[in-house]
C-alpha cells in the first residue's frame, strides 16, 4: 500500500512538472491550471497516511526506532523547516538544476536529483564529484531523524525494459546506501526502482531522456500513532 501511494503521487507530480496532457487524437497540449489542480488535488493528503497503512509491527518498530512520532501541529512545522533547511544548505545546486525540493502535498517532501550531476549515463555509481551534495542532504535528514525515506530510482527509454528497471533499482540502492553510511538509520530507508515507468518528460529528445534519468527521494513524517486512529 504504501508503494502505491508512493507511485501515485509522483506519477502526478511528474504528469504536472511535465506541463502536458493528451488530447483525444493522442497529441501532446499544454496543461491548463486547473487540470495541474485536479492532479495534485487527486493525490493530495495520500502520502501523509502511508505510515499508517504499514503493519502495526513494522510502524511500531519505526516509531520506535526514531523515538516517537510526531504529533498535532508539530507535522506541519516539523516538514515546513526541514524543506527550507533543505533548500537553504543546496541552495548552489538548486540553483545549477542538479537538485530539485518540492511538496508533493501538504507535509510531505520530494527531493529530486538529476542525472545531470548524479550519474553517468549507464552506471550505478554515484558520481564523486556529487559527494559533497549528498553529504548536504543525509545532514539535513540525519537533523530530521522523524520522517521516513522511500528512494525511487528512474530511467529513459534506451535499453530493454528489465535492463532499465535493474538499472533503476541499482541507482537507488547507491543513493540508499550512502545514506546509511553517512549515518541514517537503516530503518527509515526504503529503496525501489520504477526503472522507464514513470517518465517526467518526453523520451523522444535528448533533453526529455536527461530529465526522465533521476533518483527521487519522498520525505514523509512519522506521525505517532494517535494520528492515525480511527475515532471511538
Amino acid at each position: 500500500m504504501k508503494r502505491l501511494t508512493i507511485f501515485i503521487l509522483i506519477a502526478a507530480f511528474a504528469a504536472v512538472t511535465a506541463g502536458c496532457a493528451t488530447d483525444e487524437y493522442g497529441n501532446r497540449q499544454p496543461m491548463t491550471d486547473a487540470q495541474k489542480d485536479a492532479i495534485i488535488g487527486a493525490v493530495s493528503g495520500a502520502a501523509v497516511g502511508a505510515i499508517g497503512n504499514k503493519s502495526n509491527r513494522n510502524r511500531g518498530a519505526l516509531i520506535g526506532a526514531v523515538g516517537g512520532g510526531l504529533a498535532g501541529a508539530a507535522v506541519g512545522s516539523y516538514m515546513d523547516s526541514q524543506k527550507q533547511d533543505l533548500e537553504k544548505v543546496l541552495a548552489s545546486e538548486v540553483q545549477a538544476g542538479a537538485i530539485e525540493i518540492r511538496k508533493l502535498d501538504q507535509h510531505n517532501l520530494l527531493i529530486t536529483m538529476t542525472s545531470q550531476t548524479s550519474f553517468d549515463f549507464d552506471s550505478t555509481a554515484i558520481k564523486p564529484g556529487f559527494y559533497t551534495t549528498m553529504d548536504k542532504i543525509a545532514s539535513v535528514l540525519i537533523r530530521y531523524g522523524k520522517t521516513h525515506l522511500t528512494i525511487v530510482g528512474h530511467t529513459d527509454n534506451v535499453g530493454t525494459n528489465q535492463y532499465n528497471q535493474t538499472l533503476s533499482e541499482h541507482r537507488a540502492q547507491a543513493v540508499n546506501d550512502y545514506l546509511r553510511n553517512k549515518g541514517v538509520l537503516v530503518q527509515r530507508l526504503e529503496f525501489l526502482g520504477r526503472g522507464e515507468t514513470a517518465p517526467r518528460a518526453t523520451n523522444t529528445t535528448d533533453e526529455g531522456r536527461r530529465l526522465n534519468r533521476r533518483v527521487e527521494i519522498v520525505v514523509e513524517p512519522i506521525v505517532a500513532e494517535t494520528q492515525n486512529q480511527p475515532p471511538g
